[in-house]
């Protein structure tokens, strides 16, 4: 059975004085329904550090909260943070990227038959694919962020999908990816629309991100019915050693 998938939220969208939640999804998502994997300083929070390496600060033009985020990361110790323009004096070092937010605004989501939901006994097998595919940062507690979906041919797991960040009403998906010698198939696509059928299910509206440069995959999403809502800043550092 399909599903369109039509956000009960407003349009994408928001301004400085009515900021959208996705402008600051991690810090939504932390604060509120992944606050169980949350670890938090003041004005800053992070998830624990097997599930993922995203941190999130409630206020980037805030001082306080970067030095909060010091306190809890701690000097020298690597994270990722996305939808900070611009970094305060001293720490710009690691590596930045453009990235492209999208959302479900009118995906035929539906239930794929070949579609199995993966557990913690399968996180080996997970690791190992991420590992060929490159899908971006996944850690053996990712699984617990929510719900991942895979694709086995011959019994090995060949493609997969799930859900990461989580703020209220919205689910992202992610870990989107495919073993090389099966791309082409489709398979993907269809996982993707089987997790975002999952999300609706529960009342949440779908998101993602891609990075910028993946034209290829940013083209494939908007077909599938994901409008593109903003750019994103994707940043991967440390804590200055001074701090």
């Amino acid at each position: 059975m399909s599903t369109l998938v039509e956000p009960p939220h407003p349009r994408p969208g928001g301004d400085a004085a009515d900021p959208h939640v996705l402008d600051n999804a991690a810090w939504a998502a932390l604060t509120g329904p992944h606050r169980h994997l949350a670890e938090r300083f003041g004005s800053a929070a992070r998830y624990r550090a097997d599930v993922s390496p995203f941190v999130a600060i409630a206020d980037p033009a805030d001082p306080r909260s970067w030095a909060d985020l010091a306190t809890l990361v701690g000097p020298g110790n690597p994270f990722a943070i996305a939808g900070v323009p611009t970094l305060p004096a001293g720490w710009a070092t690691g590596q930045s990227g453009q990235g492209v937010q999208l959302v479900a605004t009118a995906v035929e989501a539906g239930d794929d038959p070949e579609a199995v939901r993966l557990g913690p006994a399968d996180v080996p097998e997970m690791l190992e694919l991420v590992e060929r595919a490159k899908p971006g940062p996944f850690l053996p507690g990712t699984i617990g962020m929510g719900a991942y979906y895979g694709i086995r041919r011959a019994g090995r797991l060949v493609a997969m999908a799930g859900e990461r960040l989580r703020p209220p009403g919205w689910t992202e998906i992610s870990a989107v990816c495919t073993d090389e010698e099966h791309r082409g198939q489709g398979l993907a696509t269809r996982l993707v629309l089987h997790t975002a059928a999952g999300i609706a299910a529960r009342g949440d509206t779908a998101f993602l991100h891609a990075a910028a440069v993946n034209t290829g995959a940013i083209r494939l999403y908007e077909t599938l019915g994901f409008t593109r809502r903003r750019d994103t800043l994707f940043h991967f550092l440390q804590v200055p050693g001074d701090r």
